[in-house]
C-alpha cells in the first residue's frame, strides 16, 4: 500500500504557509527597505562631507551669494547629473512629501509652496532653494548660507553650517517620508511657511529679490486668452488672469517668453508678488523717506541709499522690481518700480523684458 498526502492535507499546510508568508514578508521588507535606506543615507552624506571638506581646503566653499552659485561648485566635487532652478524645483524633486521632526506624526507637505531658505526654517540666510538630482540617484532641494565663513586648515570643518539639505534616497520614489527615504543634512527648523527674510515699512519679504526665468507660453492670442491645456494650467495655478500676446519681429521683444509670469511662478503665485504699493514702501526705506505713494516718481529728488539695499540683497541702481498689477487696458504689460541713484519711478514695461527683479511676500 502506498502512503501519501490527500489533497485536503496538501492545501491546509499549503494555506499554513501562505498565512505565515502573509504574516512574515511585509515585515522582512519593511526591514531589508530601512537598511537600504539607513545605508544610502550614510553613503551619500559621507560623500557629501568629503566634498565640502575639499571645497573648504580649496577655499571655494564661502563667499558664494546665491543657492545656486554654491551648487556649481559642488558640481565639481559631487557629480550631479540635474541642476533644477528655483523655478523648476519639481523637476529634481517630489510634489509632496511626508515629513515630521523628531517623533512627530510625518504630515503631507505641498512642495510646490517650498522655494526659499526660510521654507526651512533658516528666515536669516535670505538664499533660494535649488533642485539637484545626484548620480548615485538621490535628489535634494538645497539651501546655502551667505554667512559660511571656511577654514582651509580645519580637519573639523562642518558644512552643516553652510548648507542645508531636504534629500531623497529613493530619488523621488514612494514613500516620500521622513525617518525613511526621506531625510535631512544640516538644519531643517520646518518645512512650511516662509516667514519674513526682511519686514521693511511692513511688508514682510520672503527672500532677497532676484530674477526669474522666463515662462514659455504655447499659446496665447491677442487677447490675452489661450485654450491650451498646459498654459491654463499654469494660469490657474499661479493666478494669472492674461497669458502674454508676444510681438514677433518687433525690436525689443523676445516671442513668448513672459519675465513677469516668471517672476509669478517664482513667488508661488500673483498674490504673493509685491504690489505698487509695497513696492513703495520698500523704496521710502531705501531712499530715507516717510513714504512714497504706489504711483508716485521722485525724479532727481532722492538719494539711494546703498547699506539698506545692501541689507536687502539689491545690487546698486539701477534697478527695476516687478510689481504684481498688470497695466490696465493691455495685458502685456506689469507694473515696475525702477530704482536710481538720485530717482525712483513707477512704469509698466513689456512682461518679455528681462533683467527685472522679483519681489516676493513671505507669510509673517
Amino acid at each position: 500500500m502506498k502512503k501519501g498526502f490527500t489533497l485536503a492535507e496538501v492545501l491546509i499546510t499549503l494555506g499554513i504557509i501562505g498565512v505565515v508568508a502573509a504574516m512574515t514578508i511585509p515585515t522582512l521588507m519593511v526591514n531589508i527597505n530601512a537598511k537600504q535606506w539607513s545605508t544610502a543615507k550614510d553613503v551619500f552624506e559621507k560623500k557629501l562631507n568629503e566634498s565640502l571638506k575639499t571645497m573648504n581646503t580649496q577655499q571655494t566653499i564661502s563667499g558664494h551669494t546665491t543657492t545656486l552659485s554654491f551648487v556649481e561648485e559642488l558640481a565639481k566635487h559631487y557629480k550631479i547629473n540635474k541642476i533644477c532652478p528655483n523655478d523648476k524645483l519639481l523637476d529634481c524633486f517630489s510634489e509632496t512629501v511626508y515629513w515630521g521632526g523628531g517623533e512627530a506624526t510625518p504630515e503631507e507637505v505641498d512642495m510646490t509652496t517650498i522655494k526659499f531658505a526660510s521654507h526651512f526654517g533658516l528666515d536669516d540666510w535670505g538664499t533660494e532653494l535649488i533642485g539637484v538630482q545626484f548620480a548615485n540617484g538621490v535628489s535634494g532641494l538645497v539651501a546655502y548660507n551667505p554667512a559660511c565663513s571656511g577654514d582651509p586648515y580645519s580637519n573639523q570643518f562642518e558644512g552643516t553650517k553652510c548648507i542645508s539639505v531636504l534629500y531623497d534616497v529613493s530619488g523621488g520614489k514612494n514613500p516620500n517620508t521622513s525617518g525613511k527615504d526621506l531625510s535631512n543634512y544640516g538644519a531643517i527648523n520646518k518645512l512650511g511657511s516662509s516667514g519674513c527674510f526682511a519686514k521693511i515699512n511692513g511688508v514682510c519679504l520672503a527672500m532677497a529679490p532676484q530674477e526669474a526665468s522666463p515662462h514659455i507660453w504655447n499659446a496665447c492670442d491677442t487677447n490675452g486668452n489661450t485654450t491650451d491645456p498646459e498654459d491654463l494650467a499654469f494660469m490657474s495655478k499661479y493666478g494669472i488672469s492674461k497669458c502674454m500676446n508676444s510681438v514677433p519681429g518687433t525690436s525689443g521683444y523676445m516671442g513668448s517668453s513672459d519675465y513677469w509670469a516668471g517672476a509669478a511662478e517664482l513667488c508661488g503665485g500673483v498674490n504673493k508678488m509685491a504690489s505698487l504699493a509695497d513696492l513703495g514702501k520698500i523704496t521710502a526705506y531705501i531712499y530715507n523717506k516717510d513714504s512714497i505713494g504706489a504711483n508716485e516718481d521722485i525724479d532727481f529728488g532722492a538719494s539711494f541709499d546703498e547699506a539698506k539695499a545692501a541689507e536687502l540683497g539689491l545690487p546698486e541702481p539701477d534697478i527695476y522690481l516687478w510689481g504684481r498689477d498688470l497695466t490696465n487696458g493691455n495685458f502685456n504689460y506689469a507694473s515696475v518700480r525702477s530704482l536710481h541713484y538720485d530717482s525712483t519711478l513707477w512704469d509698466s514695461p513689456h512682461r518679455c523684458v528681462a533683467g527685472l527683479l522679483a519681489v516676493c511676500l513671505g507669510d509673517e
